[in-house]
Order: structure tokens, then C-alpha cells, then sequence
């Protein structure tokens, strides 16, 4: 396989040789991190059943006026700061070189544990799919290391390929989910009401874990920057697609999750969430819509969590290329496949991680009294929410990266979008990291924290320190790679 050389010339030096993707691929890219049928059937009705708050709607349209706070200067400064590394040269170029190498190994970290936890459920639900539906008996890791090996071979390949599979996936999904929200509202046993869009359904006790759920429901809107260089027009798609994929995601989720208590009664949602978990939808499709409407959903969930799979593999491969060809980590990872523009060498490094972390698991698991739930309960679980602080700590940090950016050169933009919104929006971030952190036992359904709640979030914050440290460093030993950090793209 041959490969470009990572660091010479302009042609090299970004990903690809082609711009390939507009608007609609960048934004499919994005909602099929976000998983739109994996988020109601697993994320919603588990916030529905872990917190007893019928709010959960409103908290959708409320998160996503804080997301699109922080979209206005992020995507202000996408038109100027182009570049794979995204969060990486963001925070590099408005707040510090350091502090952007600090960002990368979160970022980095972060979008690993999102990617291979999803792992953790997508073999769950494939062996259970085979056992339930066939009578073969297949442990949780045999359907994981396959799919890696598809994933794998998808971010090798050029990303308009994987753009056009995560299109059609993504139109399925939004399908069947539409299909069983016109049904719950037909079914409505107590009525249509719009009472769980009231303030005073979501403004109780339980607000701080439904947000810190919530807020999971989003990762991913953010990587359209890491698709800059591979864009028709990065001055606009990546702005567009950002703004497109907030809306889009917060709305069609707000309307689904509330179509769900309309479908099993405001009064009867939390238990029916509690007693069947991800099947509520499945059950109420084959109830309501027939065993093969039940089926094709279930399938399409599977097909949901390969589209998130995919979408963040891609993310983690080219912030493995960024930081390879700033050589802030080993050079050797910045090389692409010459036919494709792939970063061949990030996304192999991707693969491999999620391989190890797989058997590592599975070896674990083995004998465990978790049972069948093993891989959800731990790997899942343990991994997407420990992933999830990571990104929601970043974009607080971005926010303060676009006005430290804008300060230095204002390029024409508005008051607003320079100081007002990124403000607004890194002291709303910062409320809901905290809430994240305060509910995070409760969000890896623990009565009482353990070691794992305190080590998990170390995972993510302490490369930062590392990285901060590491950019100090460089800065004092070769002040020629230092003054590349965060501008790898740029002549």
C-alpha cells in the first residue's frame, strides 16, 4: 500500500487531494455519530427510567440553544482555521500552543472512548439479534471484531464512501423513527398533551441528570471542523453543516422522545422505560405496527450503532493524522493512502486500539455475574460517559478559544459572535460539565460512586496535563516544530 509523504507541501499536508464532501455528506457525518434511533430507544428511555423526570423533551430544545451558542463562533472561526485536528487548532490558535496539544490528547481520548464503547452494545445487540432470532449462540466479541474490520476497511477507503453508506443508514433510522412517532400519537391512551414540554415537568430535582444524559445525545454534532480540509467549500460547509446538525438534531429528537410519553402515557412512561429498557420502542412497534415493522427497526438500531461507529473512527483517524504531521505525535501517522486521500495511518491506529480494548473486555468479562449485559454494562456504558466529559470540557474550551481568536484579529465579525454568544456559551458548557460530573455514578447506574467513578473521568482529563506539559516542552527544545502546532494545514 503506498503512501503520500505526511509533511511536504500542500498537497500532503492535508488530508485527501480532493475536496469531496459538501453540506448534506458533512451533516450526515455528524448525525450518524449522534445515532438518532440508538439515542431514543437506549439514551432516552434510560433517561426516563434512571431519573423519573418527564422532561425530557425540553431538555433536548434546551440543549440545543446551548449548542447553538457555541456553534456561532465555532463555526465563525471555521472559516478561518481549517484543519483536522479541529478542538486541536481551535484552542491552539486562541488560547495557546500548549493548551491546544493538551486539547488534542482529550479530544483524542475522548472520540476512542466514545468509538469503542459503542462497541460494547453493538455486540451486545448483534448476539442477542442472532440468538433471539436464529438460535445461534455467539459471544459479544466475535460480531465486534468483524465490524471493526468493516470500519476499519470503510476508513481506509475514501470518506465519500463512508459519507454515502452513513447517508443511506442515516435515512432509515430517521424513517422508522418518524414511522413510530406517528404511531404513538394514533395510539395516545391518555390524549395528546404537550404537559412534558413545561417548564415544570423538567425544572425538579432530576434536572441535572437528564441534562448530563442529554447532552451525550449530541456528541458528535461538533466534528464537522475535522472534515474542513475534505470540504467543497470550508469557509461555508462547515458553518452550515454545524447550524444544520443542531437543529436537526434537537428537534427530531425533542418531538420523538415527547411522541413517547404521548405513546405510552405521561403517566405510564417512566415505568414502561424502567420495565423494558431499549425494547420499549421495539415492543411498542410490534404491538402497534406488526412483527415485521418490530424487526426492521431492530435491524436498523444495529445498522444505527455501525453508522456512530464509523463516523467517530473517522473522527479519531484524522486527529491522529493532524497531530502526525504537526509531528506532535510520531510523524508515521499522518501518512494517507495516495488512491484514496485516507488517513490510512490514523485510521489503522484507531483499529488496532479498538481490537486490544475489545479482547481486553472480553477476557474480563468472562465468568462475570453481569451475565449477557456485560459488555453494556461496563464497556458501553463506562466508555461513551467517560467520553462524553471529555467533549462536553473541549467545547467549554472552544468557547473561550474564539473570543481569545477573535480578539487578536477580529476579521469583520459582530460583537456577538466574537464575545456574547462564545461566552454565553462556555458559561452554560461549563454548568452542564458540572452536572456531568456531580450525576456521573448516576450515570453509570451506581447507588453509590466507586473507584470507577473517580478513574474513568481521569482517563480523559489527565492527558491534558500531559499534553500541556508536553507543548511546554516543545516549545523549549524545538521552537521550529512548536510554532507548526495547530497551523499543520496552512502554507
Amino acid at each position: 500500500m503506498s503512501v503520500d509523504n505526511p509533511v511536504k507541501g500542500r498537497a500532503a499536508g492535508a488530508v485527501g487531494t480532493k475536496r469531496r464532501l459538501g453540506v448534506p455528506a458533512v451533516t450526515f457525518m455528524i448525525i450518524a455519530a449522534s445515532a438518532p434511533l440508538t439515542v431514543l430507544a437506549g439514551g432516552v428511555t434510560t433517561t426516563f427510567a434512571v431519573t423519573g423526570v418527564t422532561g425530557v423533551p425540553l431538555s433536548f430544545l434546551i440543549l440545543g440553544g446551548i449548542l447553538a451558542l457555541f456553534a456561532v463562533g465555532y463555526a465563525a472561526m471555521s472559516r478561518y482555521v481549517t484543519n483536522a485536528g479541529a478542538f486541536y487548532a481551535y484552542i491552539a490558535q486562541g488560547i495557546s500552543r500548549p493548551a491546544g496539544v493538551g486539547a488534542s490528547l482529550i479530544a483524542l481520548m475522548a472520540y476512542n472512548l466514545m468509538q469503542v464503547g459503542i462497541y460494547g452494545l453493538f455486540g451486545f445487540t448483534v448476539s442477542s439479534l442472532l440468538s433471539a432470532r436464529l438460535g445461534v449462540s455467539v459471544p459479544w466479541w466475535i460480531p465486534v471484531l468483524v465490524c471493526i474490520a468493516i470500519v476499519g476497511w470503510l476508513g481506509v477507503n475514501r470518506v465519500d464512501l463512508s459519507a454515502k453508506v452513513l447517508g443511506v443508514l442515516v435515512a432509515l433510522e430517521f424513517l422508522v423513527v418518524i414511522v413510530y412517532d406517528v404511531i404513538s400519537l394514533a395510539v395516545a391512551p391518555e390524549g395528546i398533551s404537550a404537559a412534558t414540554f413545561s417548564p415544570e415537568s423538567l425544572f425538579v430535582p432530576g434536572i441535572g441528570a437528564v441534562l448530563s444524559f442529554g447532552i451525550a445525545a449530541f456528541m458528535g454534532f461538533e466534528s464537522a471542523a475535522i472534515y474542513g480540509e475534505e470540504s467543497k467549500d470550508p469557509k461555508r460547509t462547515v458553518a452550515r453543516a454545524t447550524f444544520a446538525a443542531v437543529g436537526i438534531i434537537a428537534v427530531f429528537y425533542a418531538v420523538s422522545a415527547w411522541a413517547m410519553t404521548v405513546g405510552a402515557g405521561p403517566s405510564a412512561v417512566i415505568e414502561a422505560a424502567a420495565t423494558n429498557g431499549p425494547d420499549m420502542i421495539f415492543a411498542f412497534l410490534g404491538a402497534h405496527g406488526g412483527v415485521l415493522l418490530s424487526d426492521i427497526a431492530q435491524i436498523l438500531f444495529v445498522t444505527s450503532l455501525f453508522a456512530a461507529l464509523v463516523s467517530f473512527h473517522n473522527a479519531v483517524a484524522r486527529y491522529f493524522f493532524s497531530l502526525g504531521r504537526e509531528r506532535v505525535l510520531p510523524s508515521a501517522l499522518a501518512k494517507v493512502r495516495t488512491e484514496s486521500g485516507a488517513p490510512f495511518a490514523g485510521s489503522l491506529a484507531q483499529t488496532v486500539i479498538a481490537v486490544v480494548v475489545t479482547i481486553a473486555f472480553a477476557f474480563a468479562g468472562a465468568g462475570s455475574e453481569l451475565g449477557e449485559l456485560y459488555p453494556v454494562l461496563t464497556m458501553f456504558t463506562w466508555l461513551t460517559n467517560s467520553g462524553a466529559i471529555g467533549l462536553v470540557l473541549l467545547m467549554s474550551v472552544v468557547s473561550v478559544a474564539v473570543i481569545g481568536f477573535f480578539r487578536r484579529q477580529q476579521h469583520g465579525a459582530s460583537l456577538w459572535v466574537r464575545v456574547i454568544a462564545p461566552g454565553l456559551g462556555f458559561v452554560l458548557l461549563a454548568v452542564v460539565f458540572v452536572l456531568i460530573m456531580a450525576n456521573f455514578n448516576v450515570l453509570l447506574g451506581q447507588t453509590e460512586s466507586t473507584a470507577v467513578t473517580f478513574v474513568l473521568p481521569m482517563l480523559v482529563l489527565l492527558p491534558g496535563v500531559v499534553g500541556v506539559i508536553w507543548g511546554l516542552r516543545l516549545r523549549r527544545s524545538q521552537p521550529a516544530l512548536y510554532a507548526r502546532i495547530g497551523h499543520g494545514a496552512e502554507d
